[in-house]
């Protein structure tokens, strides 16, 4: 064409443009096409991406959850063999079925050796009952009793010091006498001696003389019958003055007697109820005693606290149990629960109350509905056997998890398929619940 084009110089100058359009053809606009193309894909981007972020930026999950609930450990109070076993592992129970029973013998036997020491305090206790009133009696009567004994004797020390004062007045009158004999007797012997001269000087009668003698003699007579008197009256004192020490003696013998019975008596009466306020305890006692073997005989059946699905049994007939033994665990699937361990930074609008759905692992796209019941108050960290600490060597910062229970709706797990342990993942619609906002 080049040469062609040197041989017609006309026809080149004639068609100047498509000579250039050959050497140098013209480019499409190929940049609008690509900006109409990332248009639309921005569009379509915006389109897929706001939906998406819509759906996520009101809903938090976690993978890191399961299905929890409450376990019942099944023990005996008691010790004994056992008889027989109801059960068998993965077996629902209702409520209050007998799951276990051990041999009762033993206990029925210790039920009635209870009921005779019952049976034996109660009688000793309306013994003593009958005894209270009967030394309380008792006891007033020795204290009346030693009270006349006191009165008697007081009148009986009155009477013998009268019975003194009355002798010493006699002897005082007998010595008054004695002392009047003796004047007289005195003066006897005087007027006797002046007549004994006067008869021997004739100057008075033989007659008047003898008279003299015989009075005299007759003054000697009652001197000495005073003198007599004065020893019975003297005698009468010493013997009203032993009277007056023997009803002295008495009256403190009495007296003695009745400090006693006053002292006595009270803590006598006091000891008779003492024994029976502590008959009365040992019948509180055999009572209580009573009662526990009669609850040991009912512990010998074990029954099931809660209705739920029996797990981990390890007993067998035969087999010899101790208290507080497990024997197997019940899991009551009416009450189950879900546990997410969500990071601390997606708890920033998770609130009480909000909606959840929960997706199990082993049921695929099932979803159980529920809603967040309460927030843990410390991490999953810090709850553990060994808590970090922080504080020592390099602290390297690491997103902690907080646990959140998440309560099942009414009605969501009637089929029981939500087994403890299970793993799931729950969604919290951060929409929903009387918090949001």
């Amino acid at each position: 064409m080049a040469n062609t084009d040197q041989q017609n110089p006309s026809a080149v100058a004639d068609r100047p443009q498509e000579t250039t359009r050959e050497i140098f053809p013209e480019k499409k606009p190929k940049t609008n096409r690509v900006r109409i193309v990332l248009f639309l894909f921005a569009i379509i981007l915006v389109a897929v991406a706001y939906p998406i972020f819509s759906y996520y930026a009101v809903r938090e999950s976690t993978d890191d959850a399961q299905v929890d609930g409450h376990l019942y450990p099944i023990s005996s109070r008691i010790s004994g063999t056992v008889i027989a076993v109801n059960v068998d592992d993965n077996q629902e129970v209702p409520l209050g079925k007998e799951l276990v029973k051990l041999d009762p013998a033993d206990y029925q036997v210790q039920v009635q050796q209870a009921e005779a020491e019952l049976e034996d305090a109660r009688a000793s206790t309306n013994e003593a009952r009958t005894n209270v009133p009967i030394t309380s009696i008792n006891t007033s009567s020795q204290i009346r009793t030693s009270g006349a004994s006191v009165a008697e004797g007081r009148a009986g020390v009155l009477s013998a010091e009268q019975q003194v004062s009355a002798a010493r007045a006699r002897l005082d009158t007998a010595k008054a006498r004695l002392a009047e004999s003796d004047a007289n007797y005195v003066k006897a012997q005087q007027d006797l001696k002046r007549l004994k001269e006067l008869v021997d000087k004739d100057e008075i009668s033989k007659q008047q003389y003898d008279a003299a003698v015989a009075s005299a003699d007759s003054a000697k007579a009652d001197v000495d019958t005073q003198k007599s008197n004065i020893n019975e009256a003297q005698h009468n004192v010493d013997v009203a003055l032993a009277s007056l020490e023997q009803a002295k003696a008495r009256l403190n013998s009495a007296l003695v007697v009745e400090q006693q019975y006053q002292q006595n008596a009270p803590k006598q009466v006091a000891a008779i109820e003492a024994r029976y306020k502590s008959n009365e305890a040992k019948v509180l006692q055999r009572q209580a005693a009573l009662d526990q073997a009669k609850l040991n005989v009912q512990y010998t059946i074990i029954a099931a606290p809660v209705a739920g699905l029996v797990t981990k049994k390890s007993v067998e007939v035969g087999q010899r149990v101790q208290p507080g033994e497990q024997l197997m665990t019940l899991v009551p699937l009416d009450d189950v629960w879900v546990t997410a361990n969500f990071k601390e930074t997606q708890l920033k609008k998770i609130r009480i109350g909000q909606k959840v759905e929960i997706e199990a692992d082993a049921f695929g796209s099932r979803k159980y509905q529920g809603h967040i019941d309460s927030i843990a108050a410390l991490s999953g960290a810090r709850s553990s056997l060994l808590p970090p600490e922080n504080a020592t060597g390099n602290y390297v910062k690491v997103v902690q998890r907080v646990p959140v229970k998440i309560v099942l709706e009414k009605g969501q797990n009637q089929d029981h398929l939500l087994r403890p342990g299970m793993s799931v993942v729950p969604t919290v619609l951060l929409n929903s619940g009387p918090n949001s906002k």
